[in-house]
């Protein structure tokens, strides 16, 4: 069991352009008690990517192809290392972008990822989950990311079958899902409207 489970520390949603055109971005950001060489290695080696996210193929360098098992596949459009990269994230036919920022806080590493849509794609998709259908999946890779460079742990949270049956497991998720609906409600969005996307997002991921 994962007593005490933390995702992402902080969440935002902001709306801006993105590549000329009218985009949503969830935001999530979390400090980690590691240095900033060790939570790159760890988000960019295809050995450990798998201990805390999804099984990775491809050639991880810029200019690249990458293939999450039974997910996204994309292109990393920027690769400096130990402070940044950039991937497209392509899947389900649509296309959105990933970036992802470290920066070092004394002994520690604080990882910013954005994760960018355009506001004119999977608007239904949208208008039922929010930002938490998105944000939810990124919290559980924010937990795993800890547990693998915090406590040593080689098996993502999605992979713990028992973990993810548990009634600690359903709440993390609805936790996370009420988490980006006050985000998004801090966005500007009427309460009722992202309560209501929050509560359709966790029972996606729960399952009821």
């Amino acid at each position: 069991m994962l007593h005490n489970a933390l995702g992402a520390e902080v969440r935002e949603f902001v709306e801006r352009e993105h590549e000329g055109k009218p985009a949503r971005v969830v935001v999530a950001s979390r400090l980690y008690h590691t240095d900033a060489e060790d939570l790159w290695d760890a988000i960019t080696h295809v050995e450990r990517i798998p201990r805390w996210f999804l099984p990775i193929e491809g050639e991880l360098r810029l200019g690249g192809r990458y293939q999450l098992e039974d997910n996204a596949s994309g292109t990393i459009t920027r690769c400096e290392r130990p402070t940044a990269f950039d991937i497209t994230w392509e899947f389900g036919g649509g296309m959105s972008w990933v970036n992802v920022r470290l920066e070092p806080e004394g002994k520690d590493t604080r990882l910013t990822l954005e994760h960018i849509g355009h506001a004119s794609d999977a608007d239904e998709h949208w208008t039922r989950f929010g930002p938490g259908a998105a944000g939810v999946g990124w919290d559980l890779g924010f937990l795993g990311l800890g547990l693998h460079v915090e406590r040593g742990e080689s098996v993502p949270p999605e992979a713990n079958a028992a973990w993810m049956a548990s009634d600690e497991s359903k709440a993390f998720m609805r936790a996370s899902a009420e988490a980006w609906g006050a985000a998004h409600i801090a966005a500007g969005e009427a309460p009722e409207v992202a309560r209501g996307m929050a509560e359709r997002t966790a029972a996606a991921y729960t399952s009821g």
